[in-house]
């Protein structure tokens, strides 16, 4: 009888109340599948391409101390060690010296920069499954990335290179760069090195990716007050983290980039073949083993503060458009 009398009890449909909705339910809020963490991917484009741009302007002395000493021997810079490379460099040219190819720089890393992040962001979509802790497709949507961007910045990269190592008198500009190297070797000499910056930036990116975020994740969790927010200190930290790891360990194929993309100038030899395992063995040779390791520490100096401007801007310009946009908490009023 009580089980009948319970069951009895819920008969009436009057009995029924709808639940009250909770006062900040906004139904009309929903996120269209051309955006991702409250953007569109222009604004991840955007967002991408000034922090980009800063990362390489701010850090690009160091940049060209690295360059130096990776060019093996052939070319003035004949030390290994940092501060004799950029004692060097200012006896030669001065302090000017450590900003040629500063305008190649500009003109390649905004365009890569604005690929390399929307892409990014595009396949984490993709590939995490809804899962933001996913690792696996942090570092699979970075290899992605650097296809795409590498193919945007390495043009401007050889001509960056070839500025940072030659005098006035063999080229006077970025325009007068490409026109010679257009005129005297073709156009395929702006993609030779292609295929080593993929194989290098691929491995480079899912280290990098991967370190960012859980370096990010491991942050929030030890000390969740300071990233609550993930305030600017923590994507400082992960990315400075992230980038000296990805470069340390990709330093070699950086050195078969350098030897590739400055073959012929300022004494450099020519190389016979752009194979990667002849460059290798070419750099051996000259250099024993330790030339794989050139320009490690300014690659590891450069990286890992360049890292941490790059993903704090980023995350700032994210931060920016989601305010903008009306929202701050990953959705887009609609």
């Amino acid at each position: 009888m009580a089980a009948e009398a319970t069951t009895t009890k819920f008969q009436n449909p009057a009995d029924f109340r709808p639940v009250p909705q909770p006062p900040d339910f906004h139904p009309e809020i929903s996120v269209t599948e051309s955006q991702h963490d409250g953007l569109h991917f222009w604004q991840f484009m955007i967002a991408g391409s000034i922090a980009g741009s800063v990362e390489h302007m701010s850090m690009f002395p160091i940049d060209t101390v690295k360059t130096h000493m990776q060019a093996i021997r052939s070319c003035p810079i004949q030390s290994v060690g940092v501060r004799q490379a950029l004692k060097s460099i200012l006896k030669t040219e001065g302090p000017s010296g450590l900003y040629r190819g500063i305008g190649a720089m500009g003109l390649g890393a905004g365009p890569a920069h604005a690929v390399y992040f929307s892409v990014y962001e595009a396949s984490k979509k993709f590939f995490s499954g809804g899962n933001p802790n996913n690792s696996a497709a942090h570092a699979v949507s970075g290899v992605f990335a650097t296809v795409a961007s590498d193919a945007v910045f390495t043009p401007m990269d050889m001509v960056k290179q070839r500025l940072q190592l030659g005098n006035n008198s063999t080229y006077t500009g970025v325009r007068d760069c490409i026109k010679k190297v257009l005129r005297e070797e073709g156009f395929g000499a702006f993609y030779a090195s292609y295929r080593t910056t993929v194989l290098m930036n691929a491995p480079f990116t899912a280290v990098h990716f991967a370190t960012y975020e859980a370096t990010k994740r491991g942050l929030s969790e030890i000390s969740p007050e300071i990233a609550s927010d993930e305030s600017l200190i923590v994507h400082a930290t992960a990315g400075a983290v992230a980038g000296a790891s990805a470069a340390v360990i990709t330093t070699p194929l950086d050195v078969v980039k350098t030897q590739l993309q400055c073959q012929g100038v300022c004494g450099c030899d020519r190389l016979k073949s752009s194979n990667i395992r002849d460059v290798i063995q070419t750099i051996v040779k000259k250099d024993g083993y330790r030339g794989l390791m050139r320009g490690w520490i300014p690659r590891m100096l450069f990286h890992a503060p360049a890292a941490a401007i790059c993903w704090s801007m980023y995350e700032a310009g994210k931060t920016f458009f989601q305010e903008l946009n009306g929202n701050s908490d990953g959705s887009i009023i609609t």
